[in-house]
């Protein structure tokens, strides 16, 4: 007997749920065929079978938490090679007189019933679609799905699920109250929990404070016209803002590095290399994957590996390694039209990098009113590792670079 384990799902994660079963008891399953599909905090992982065999016991409901090594199920390898027995229909009772054509006999032992054929294999979704399509009670055989391989994703669901606009009718006015005024309990997904968890950690374990800014924009704004189709044309992708802040985050870091640190017990740990957390929004809440050793990458190898990023948040194919570690994050409001906001300390670090909204807006140059696009900036840091003076001065650094962003090429 052959037993299936929770297995080691990287850093810090110690909890998983159970997903979605793939296979029953009774099915037979292959050596390192996916059995399970878990879902924890950071992505969702398939677990497979390390001895072929016959499912004979499955441990937990879909559902059911589950902590790294707990038994998940068994599987009986005596039982390899050999076919789940079939069912054997009871003998069918004497011939009656025949009866008018009708609608077909309820199944029992005087009923025949048609040949089974093999089950029809189940779509490749991620949790979130399907629980998405089980609440909407939507066929997922239908929907065509978007991400890697096809897998369908929670915006192919959304999709499938929208009217279309033959069908949308602008209300006249308002409905009348009725009395039924219904409520929905869903239950915390393992990434939401830990996110409420984590966020209120962050405000209690450290002094957190944040220091605003803005920054003129004109300067990347008419780089980024000069050489978006020279730029898309040779790389492949499009120039946005985020490789700006990420390079003048790495040159802020090198003259401030207590920004790149983190507290241990009484030891402050100054980081010498630069892991820049770029935060994304997924399915099931926010993630924060890292650009490695982006003091080395390129305007678009980091434009590149934003926009991998983003695509497979959507899809669900995240990696633990994508998202283990950092030194400092950015995370960008402005996508979803915040104009303003404090964001939270994603720990161990000691700083984040808020970015906001571009808008036109008056400002005063040489004594005149002249309307630039300008955006908000902010940095929440924890005083126990960063003064305020340090925090101030890091973000004047970093406006500095971005509204002469040739200066990045004389600091590397």
């Amino acid at each position: 007997m052959a037993n299936i384990i929770v297995p080691q799902l990287g850093e810090s994660v110690v909890e998983a749920r159970v997903a979605r079963w793939l296979k029953k008891e009774g099915d037979r399953v292959e050596t390192g065929e996916p059995v399970v599909e878990l879902e924890t905090d950071k992505i969702d992982v398939e677990v497979g079978a390390d001895r072929a065999g016959v499912l004979s016991s499955i441990k937990h409901a879909e559902g059911d938490d589950v902590k790294v090594g707990e038994l998940l199920a068994t599987v009986d390898e005596s039982q390899t090679g050999k076919a789940p027995p079939a069912a054997v229909a009871p003998p069918a009772p004497a011939p009656a007189p025949a009866a008018p054509a009708a609608s077909p006999a309820p199944s029992g032992n005087g009923s025949k019933q048609p040949a089974a054929g093999p089950p029809a294999e189940a779509p490749r979704a991620t949790p979130t679609a399907r629980r998405i399509a089980t609440d909407r009670k939507i066929n997922l055989d239908g929907v065509k799905g978007s991400g890697t391989a096809g897998r369908v994703t929670k915006r192919d669901v959304e999709d499938a699920a929208a009217p279309t606009s033959d069908s949308r009718v602008a209300p006249t006015s308002r409905p009348p109250r009725t009395s039924e005024r219904s409520e929905e309990r869903v239950r915390m997904s393992k990434r939401r929990q830990t996110i409420a968890r984590r966020l209120v950690e962050a405000q209690h374990n450290a002094a957190m404070l944040t220091t605003f800014n803005e920054v003129d924009m004109s300067a990347v704004m008419a780089l980024r016209e000069r050489r978006k189709e020279s730029f898309k044309k040779q790389y492949g992708v499009g120039l946005g803002i985020a490789s700006f802040f990420v390079k003048a985050s790495v040159a802020a870091l090198r003259a401030f590095p207590q920004v790149n640190a983190e507290l241990q017990g009484d030891e402050i740990v100054m980081k010498k290399y630069y892991d820049i957390g770029i935060a994304v929004g997924a399915e099931g809440g926010l993630v924060v994957p890292v650009l490695r050793d982006a003091d080395r990458m390129s305007f678009a190898n980091i434009e590149l590996a934003i926009r991998d990023f983003a695509n497979r948040a959507n899809e669900g194919t995240l990696t633990l390694e994508d998202l283990m570690g950092g030194t400092f994050t950015i995370t960008n409001g402005g996508v979803f039209g915040s104009l303003l906001s404090t964001p939270i300390l994603n720990p161990p670090q000691v700083g984040i990098l808020g970015l906001h909204q571009i808008q036109d807006r008056p400002v005063a140059k040489d004594g005149q009113a002249v309307i630039r696009p300008m955006m908000y900036v902010a940095l929440s840091y924890d005083h126990r590792v960063i003064d305020g003076r340090e925090a101030v001065q890091f973000l004047v650094r970093i406006k500095e670079f971005v509204e002469e962003p040739a200066n990045l090429l004389l600091v590397g």
